[in-house]
């Protein structure tokens, strides 16, 4: 039997509520159930894919090519449990969805409503491939309050009737402030939140208040008096050292504890939790540190590259040393080689990230060459990697022309639109002028690795899988006199078509890859490139 957790938010946006459910989740997992995440998301974009990074931060992959929330990385982190494209719906997906029925007539001539058409499509989103699962965690995004929201609220309302309050549980996140004029901590919020939410008609089972000093016991027994629930389901939730540790502190003050009870479930005894007390140790009793630059276009804001942050602290838990990540901003870079060599020569690693667009494209170009010819460790992610051959193309090749065919016209296309590829239901084909959002190669996508390649060695094998969301490629006619100028050419599709990864076997760690390789990293199984990557940046910190 399925059961479903429904994780709401209170009082202000930005408390955490995705990593509280891939924690949950991870705990529930360490008991021995299974678990899903879903991430149900009020705005009309259909998806995330079009939205600046500084509007939602990174946008995640899947395997299946969705383009979802950044939360539903989180919960790949966490768990291990590789999303699919229905664990993330968006209002503008649902609605969508209704429209395109309506005008096929599919509704038989019926008025078209929220409820019940807009709330009925929502409750067979959270319910649907759920089969064999023993917790299915939603995530709702936004605060209570929001009117994008409250159609999501309405179909959680009905499906704890329609499922039972033996499957149902709600957890509700909120905020207990700190006032430092008045010297504590103030319910009041909470007590308004949990207020709002039941006006909706959503009683929750547990509450979790994030606050930023302990939560005093007598607290604790006013928010569970005036907010009906149990005061052992009054949860605090403080600030972690790392968020790696947040699982071991929800689960030392009965997160898990309070779910379990909230389903009437045994919560006798102590999940597995040795994998998230190494994590915890390894981070917080480095061996050693090393500097990587990221060389970006969006540093101005960290969640933009989330998963890539994650993915350096991945490699340095492997590699028990911590990591400091400097962002530098690409444009800096373009046209002050002063400014590039003192902001570059202190680092043991470069890397230069995905991303879209000409700004700041001569900048990540500027330290390609930099660390090409430093001999310092560099990693090319998609753009990365695409300026990287440009580089080599300029720099080693002798095409002083080259660019691509993003930042506008040229006579030598190094990088080029890609307008056809072969995906998983046979050809696929783009065209400029087509629609942007899920238009690009999206998803998993297999690679060939040459057998003696310096990533065949870090990989320990020929044959891989990685994620892809890009819209233009390498152009493989420039494959020669690339590798002529000492760029390898070692992964490339099955078909031989498209370059998927290049290397420098010269120089100590040089590595571009077109996929993205941070989106299947995990504290508990980081990714052979980013363990590597990390790796030779140690060695690096050695000889500067």
């Amino acid at each position: 039997m399925t059961r479903f957790i429904f994780i709401t938010g209170g009082v202000v946006s930005s408390l955490g509520k995705g990593l509280m459910a891939a924690s949950l989740a991870a705990l529930l997992q360490a008991r021995g159930y299974t678990v899903r995440i879903r991430k149900f998301d009020p705005y009309l974009n259909v998806d995330p894919g079009t939205m600046s990074p500084y509007q939602h931060g990174e946008v995640y992959v899947t395997d299946d090519g969705a383009e979802t929330d950044l939360d539903l990385g989180h919960y790949e982190r966490f768990t291990g449990v590789p999303s699919r494209q229905s664990d993330n719906v968006t209002s503008g997906r649902i609605y969508q969805t209704i429209i395109a029925k309506e005008r096929r007539g599919d509704y038989l001539g019926a008025t078209v409503q929220v409820i019940p058409h807009v709330t009925d499509a929502i409750k067979a989103f959270a319910v649907a491939e759920t089969d064999g699962l023993d917790f299915v965690l939603c995530e709702i995004g936004g605060t209570v309050g929001d009117i994008e929201s409250l159609p999501f609220m309405e179909a959680i309302r009905q499906l704890r009737n329609d499922l039972g309050r033996e499957r149902t549980a709600f957890v509700h996140l909120t905020l207990v402030p700190y006032i430092a004029a008045a010297g504590e901590l103030k319910t009041k919020p909470t007590q308004h939140s949990v207020r709002d939410l039941t006006a909706l008609g959503i009683q929750p089972d547990v509450l979790v208040c994030r606050c930023e000093r302990p939560l005093p016991e007598s607290d604790r027994a006013k928010i569970a008096l005036f907010c009906n629930v149990r005061q052992s389901a009054v949860i605090p939730a403080l600030d972690a050292k790392t968020i790696y540790g947040v699982p071991l502190q929800y689960h030392a003050e009965g997160l898990d504890r309070a779910v379990l009870e909230a389903f009437a479930l045994p919560a006798e005894g102590s999940p597995d939790l040795t994998r998230w007390d190494r994590i915890t140790e390894r981070l917080g009793n480095p061996e050693g540190e090393v500097t990587i630059g990221v060389v970006g276009k969006y540093v101005g804001l960290a969640d933009a590259y989330k998963s890539l942050n994650e993915a350096l602290v991945h490699g340095g838990i492997a590699n028990r040393v911590k990591v400091n990540i400097r962002w530098l901003d690409a444009e800096m870079f373009e046209g002050d080689s002063d400014e590039l060599a003192q902001q570059l020569e202190p680092l043991h690693g470069v890397l230069v990230p995905g991303g879209f667009g000409e700004r700041g494209s001569e900048g990540k170009i500027a330290s390609v060459r930099f660390a090409r010819e430093r001999k310092v460790p560099f990693f090319g992610i998609c753009l990365g990697m695409q300026m990287a051959c440009i580089e080599g193309a300029r720099n080693t090749a002798g095409i002083g022309g080259a660019s691509t065919t993003e930042f506008g016209p040229t006579d030598e296309p190094v990088v080029g639109l890609i307008t056809e590829w072969m995906g998983k239901e046979g050809l696929e084909q783009r065209a400029a002028e087509g629609d942007l959002g899920g238009t690009m190669r999206l998803g998993a996508y297999d690679a060939a690795l040459s057998g003696n390649s310096v990533v065949a060695s870090i990989y320990g094998g020929t044959a891989i899988s990685e994620r892809h969301r890009h819209r233009y490629e390498v152009n493989v006619h420039y494959k020669d006199a690339l590798e002529q100028g000492g760029l390898v050419f070692s992964g490339m599709s099955p078909d031989g078509r498209l370059p998927e990864i290049v290397e420098r076997p010269d120089h100590p760690w040089f590595v571009g890859v077109q996929f993205h390789p941070e989106l299947k990293s995990k504290p508990f199984d980081p990714h052979p490139l980013f363990k590597s990557f990390v790796e030779a940046a140690v060695k690096q910190s050695r000889l500067v």
